[in-house]
């Protein structure tokens, strides 16, 4: 298959060091007036979002994947490519696909259609899922969780690289040979890792050879270190470079002109999430206490006015030498007016800031 763009992506271009935005399409009541907006409603802000993104030069936006009421996104794949058609440049990638639970015939497929819609911008961030609703509703057993990530990953990496596919296992019925269309602008087609921070999965990575999303939303980030660095060891034991499979951060992110408007407008819609996920989980509520100490410099939270987000960006590829940063642009329900200000922020301000540093 020959390419019709450069196999890096884009022929737009592709920056040294990329930053975005993420959402999971948070959805529920506004933890001040109580109200909810339609889910109609919420599906159009979220390509507001994106369109918003490429719009003020930020680099990859996506869309993750789950199977409950407070987060809408089902079908990552039909938003973005919903957003491919509003868009010309950014990056379109889910946020994570939960491949586990899902066939990766169908999700090779879905992913080189958007490519093709979006003239090859589409990713995959195969992830095993933070939650397990996914499992029970296309019939799945827990107890295979480890099992149908590796295999189904396997089978994933064998369709981009071949139309013509023979792969067995014990998640799927076999092929023998079936060829799989349609194909994607790119080749390959970007697949990603995401890790939330587990040693066996950052190894996996490095090892096929795979570029790695890290997530970090909790603790102090230094000690995420360890997982970049067995990523990093697993790909030279694969005869790889860092530069050919790079490592992305993932987490939470939210900006106003002033750092105490940002940490007041976004406290409540991100205590609200975390303490009802906390309640599934055997975790204690979230306070304002604990809020001020994750956003703080060496926290885990960008949560501040432009320079503050800046300087945690710089701080952490410093610690980490990664080469993208993507962020949850607000946990929970924001008003969409704050979200969209700032998306401007991250993009105007942030953006040239971290890109400047970098360069120097």
């Amino acid at each position: 298959m020959g390419n019709e763009v450069d196999p890096t992506g884009p022929s737009t271009g592709r920056r040294s060091f990329e930053l975005g935005v993420f959402t999971f399409g948070d959805h529920g009541p506004d933890p001040h007036s109580g109200l909810t907006i339609s889910p109609r409603e919420r599906m159009r802000q979220i390509v507001e979002e994106a369109v918003l993104c490429e719009r003020v030069g930020l680099d990859v936006f996506g869309v993750g994947e789950h199977h409950r009421a407070d987060f809408l996104v089902a079908a990552p794949e039909v938003v973005l490519a919903a957003i491919a058609a509003r868009t010309e440049r950014i990056r379109l990638t889910s946020a994570v696909t939960v491949l586990s639970s899902d066939d990766p015939v169908r999700v090779f497929q879905r992913f080189a259609t958007l490519d093709l819609l979006s003239g090859g911008r589409a990713e995959v961030l195969a992830g095993r899922g933070s939650f397990t609703e996914s499992f029970p509703l296309f019939g799945y057993a827990l107890e295979d969780y480890e099992r149908l990530f590796a295999e189904k990953l396997e089978l994933l990496l064998a369709l981009r690289a071949t139309t013509r596919v023979t792969w067995r296992g014990s998640t799927r019925a076999p092929l023998d040979g079936q060829e799989v269309h349609p194909r994607p602008v790119q080749d390959p087609l970007p697949v990603w890792v995401g890790v939330g921070g587990t040693a066996r999965s950052a190894q996996r990575a490095g090892a096929l050879g795979l570029p790695m999303a890290l997530a970090i939303i909790g603790g102090l980030p230094e000690r995420f270190v360890p997982f970049a660095e067995l990523h990093r060891e697993a790909l030279r034991r694969a005869g790889k470079e860092s530069d050919q499979a790079p490592l992305a951060l993932t987490g939470h992110a939210f900006l106003a002109p002033r750092s105490q408007e940002a940490a007041d407008i976004a406290f409540a819609p991100y205590a609200a999430v975390m303490t009802r996920i906390g309640r599934e989980r055997g975790w204690p509520p979230m306070t304002r206490e604990q809020f001020e100490a994750m956003r703080a410099p060496r926290g885990s939270l960008a949560v501040g006015d432009p320079g503050q987000v800046a300087q945690k960006i710089l701080d952490q590829q410093a610690l980490f030498g990664n080469r993208r940063a993507l962020f949850q642009m607000g946990l929970g329900t924001l008003p969409h007016a704050q979200v969209l200000r700032a998306i401007e922020l991250f993009g105007t301000e942030v953006a040239p800031l971290v890109r400047r540093e970098l360069e120097a």
